[in-house]
């Protein structure tokens, strides 16, 4: 069963399902994207069941002629890594449609349009994650763009014309970058394996002199650099997640920022192995900025705006990230990979909380907050336990991803991983200050009446919360599907994970 065609299918065919209901029954359009989105889920997962742990290839592979004149392929296959950030995609969805019901009331445009969008963003994640053609990747990475430009755009706050922009030029600039690059590999291809291909297993058979692979290396990583955000690519972050709306900022947060750092996994180690080893220390310095940046600047937001202020500790995450990817051990790649999937929950859970606290009270702003344990205790609650996972708290999920980074980098960076371990402790004053100001103390006045959570908000945030704290307790159920493609990784850079 072609299972990745199928799952990128159906919500695009549920996006044009959308777009055909009649704009006045908006309440069946959601309905209808609800249903769709949840089906995808349900069938990713029960496509998970079939996959072999063991194995550190791809699996599901599809491959079939497309454009056979310029040797590209339609080419899907999941590794491990993969898989688990397709299912990300998968799960956050269908949460982010019934978390956000309302979410469209006011756009410049319908809001059947906005959930269409949804569906369609759907279809471009689960594809730039499988595609096994450098081509078809990038047609994914680029396409994607369109449905997150007119969700910031069309049904955003404040300058969010500016931000939308803003956001497309700098994707659109590392877009073209990398297609720089990617020409380049298919001439070289077709000169060294006598016909020119985009598959990246067949890309990985190349030689490339140094003063190549360097200028190649760079046109993706800067890229991959921009969609993470790592420093100082990430400008376009604060404005675009401070516009969005809380939903199409959790996508654009958990979900798409991780094809940057999948990306340099994917395409920046295994095809440019010297470049990546040659510039990883400069990488490793510029990870070490976006930790302690990104946590400055949420401390700074303490008091401040709330969705910038979770834009600028995903910087300092990604800094985390980006650290364990270019350390080169399997622990680091590992607790990398590990982090991306449990970032992607956490940071899901205060965006959509934040969003919910933005709705009740009419302000972005943490001052305006106060004593809302006392009047909205289940809300205070689950923001509070996705912001200790977000700090690494032993028993919830990141605290293994983010031990596994600093390990792995130790071996091999040790004065990186001590410098790295100061950030958790800025990690600390970055949530639990805003959480004492938002949350304790005496009620702030216009916060007495405020509603808590309601039945539709509890069954959205309750799936994220539950895998928050499963997967610190049982973290090894991820790893055990990770790890296989981690070491075959670094054993390809010739570099022993354990030295």
């Amino acid at each position: 069963m072609n299972w990745l065609t199928i799952l990128g299918l159906l919500p695009l065919i549920g996006s044009a399902a959308v777009f055909l209901v009649p704009r006045e029954r908006a309440a069946l359009a959601k309905q209808l994207a609800l249903g769709i989105s949840s089906l995808v889920a349900v069938a990713g997962l029960v496509m998970a069941t079939s996959f072999d742990r063991g194995v550190s290839g791809f699996q599901f592979v599809e491959k079939y002629s497309w454009i056979p004149a310029f040797g590209i392929n339609y080419g899907l296959g999941v590794d491990g890594m993969a898989l688990l950030l397709i299912l990300l995609a998968l799960i956050l969805t269908p949460v982010v449609i019934l978390a956000c019901w309302n979410e469209a009331e006011g756009g410049r445009w319908s809001v059947k349009t906005f959930f269409a969008l949804l569906l369609i963003l759907e279809t471009m994640m689960i594809g730039v994650f499988a595609a096994t053609d450098i081509f078809l990747f990038y047609l994914f990475f680029e396409a994607m763009l369109i449905p997150v430009y007119f969700l910031i755009g069309g049904y955003g706050s404040g300058e969010r014309a500016a931000a939308a922009v803003k956001f497309l030029l700098y994707s659109l600039f590392g877009g073209l970058l990398m297609l720089a690059s990617i020409i380049g590999l298919y001439v070289v291809s077709g000169d060294q394996l006598g016909a020119a291909t985009f598959d990246v297993s067949e890309l990985q058979k190349l030689s490339l002199n140094n003063q190549t692979e360097l200028l190649l290396f760079l046109g993706f990583f800067i890229a991959f650099a921009i969609k993470a955000p790592l420093w100082p690519f990430h400008t376009w972050l604060p404005d675009a997640a401070k516009a969005a709306t809380p939903g199409t900022s959790v996508l654009l947060l958990g979900v798409l920022d991780k094809v940057g750092t999948y990306g340099m996994i994917r395409f920046c180690l295994s095809l440019f192995p010297d470049a990546s080893k040659q510039l990883g220390p400069t990488i490793i310095v510029l990870s070490l900025i976006s930790i302690f940046y990104g946590a400055f600047l949420a401390i700074w937001q303490s008091n401040g705006d709330i969705k910038r202020l979770i834009s600028y500790t995903s910087i300092s995450h990604f800094g985390f990230i980006t650290l364990g990817i270019f350390a080169f051990t399997a622990q680091g790649q590992s607790g990398s990979i590990l982090y991306m999937v449990n970032h992607g929950f956490s940071t899901a859970a205060l965006f959509l909380i934040a969003g919910w606290m933005i709705a009740r009270r009419n302000s972005s702003k943490v001052a305006d907050f106060g004593g809302l344990q006392r009047v909205t205790p289940l809300l205070a609650w689950t923001f509070f336990v996705a912001g200790l996972s977000s700090l690494a708290l032993p028993g919830l999920s990141s605290f293994v991803s983010e031990f596994l980074v600093l390990v792995g980098t130790f071996v091999r960076y040790p004065v990186a991983a001590v410098i790295g371990t100061l950030g958790i402790i800025l990690a600390a004053l970055y949530i639990l200050i805003p959480v004492q100001r938002a949350f304790h103390g005496p009620v702030l006045p216009g916060n007495e009446n405020l509603k808590d959570l309601n039945l539709r908000e509890k069954i959205a945030i309750a799936p994220v919360i539950a895998l928050i704290i499963a997967f610190g307790f049982f973290p090894q159920v991820l790893l055990n599907v990770i790890n296989p493609g981690t070491q075959a990784s670094v054993a390809a850079l010739n570099i022993e994970g354990d030295k």
